[in-house]
């Protein structure tokens, strides 16, 4: 189910250039970015300088591995640019803040604009981040409204739009819907591979094996098809997966016990102390 989740994040990155278009934020105009965002966006820039270098070399004939020589990228990135994995133009970490964007967007369409108000506002609703991050966000809020529409649509980051696309639309805001809609409609083919997804999700908790074919016949022509190329390649597994009683999550358990108890210790997790402390612990 993670490496599904996974492969569907991965599509949705391969599809970022469409998702702009699609959002009408093919345009970014660098007054309207945060010092941090600003930062992203010339990297961006100097990443896509690089990824066209690197597509030119393969529209040539070159083999990866005579690219990686030559540009001296690593051959993980050779190829997920070839992929089209560079399309990419933020990237963010997950906020303390998003649980309460819905909530921050309702108090600013009440007519709260004043970013410490609202961060108290925010932490009487149990919040307990800083108030630079609510101030931030106000911020944004405030020059996007200045600004030209086409020119302040700002492409969320992949990871953000793979969790708003997987959501109940109920639960989404309004600004976040219209995002969700406006992609369903203009880059279909990654609305299919949601839905494919999330009937792979269901046949495993529902144990569906009958569903699995016609699943596999699908997802060839879409763009979870390398996805779907491995679950072929592991059909055994899979089928016993969704057949057996059997369960793997005890010895996940344990193997994330273990990474807990070796990171406590700073490094000086030698395997005489890992055991010992192991041992006692049971």
């Amino acid at each position: 189910m993670e490496n599904a989740s996974a492969a569907f994040l991965e599509a949705v990155r391969r599809s970022m250039k469409a998702i702009r278009q699609a959002l009408g934020s093919t345009v970014i105009n660098p007054a309207l970015l945060t010092c941090a965002e600003r930062i992203q966006y010339e990297g961006f820039l100097r990443r896509q300088e690089d990824s066209r270098g690197i597509k030119a070399l393969a529209d040539a004939g070159r083999s990866i591995k005579e690219i990686t020589r030559s540009t001296g990228r690593s051959r993980k990135l050779v190829r997920s640019i070839l992929r089209g994995g560079d399309g990419d133009m933020f990237r963010s970490r997950q906020s303390v803040l998003e649980p309460y964007v819905a909530r921050l967007g309702a108090e600013w369409d009440a007519g709260c604009r004043n970013g410490a108000e609202l961060w108290r506002r925010m932490g009487a609703a149990g919040f307990r981040g800083g108030l630079r991050v609510v101030t931030e966000w106000a911020t944004r809020q405030r020059r996007s409204e200045k600004a030209d529409v086409q020119l302040a649509r700002r492409t969320p980051p992949a990871r953000l739009l793979s969790r708003l696309l997987t959501a109940q639309r109920v639960q989404l805001a309004k600004t976040d819907a219209v995002t969700v809609a406006a992609i369903e409609t203009g880059v279909p083919a990654l609305a299919v591979a949601r839905d494919l997804m999330e009937r792979f999700h269901h046949m495993l908790r529902a144990r569906d094996v009958g569903a699995l074919p016609g699943w596999l016949a699908e997802t060839g022509s879409s763009l979870l098809a390398s996805f779907g190329k491995g679950i072929t390649a592991d059909l055994a597994a899979v089928k016993a997966a969704l057949t057996e009683t059997w369960s793997n999550g005890q010895t996940e358990g344990q193997i994330t016990k273990l990474k807990l108890v070796k990171r406590q210790m700073y490094g000086r997790a030698s395997l005489d102390l890992l055991r010992a402390r192991l041992v006692v612990a049971a």
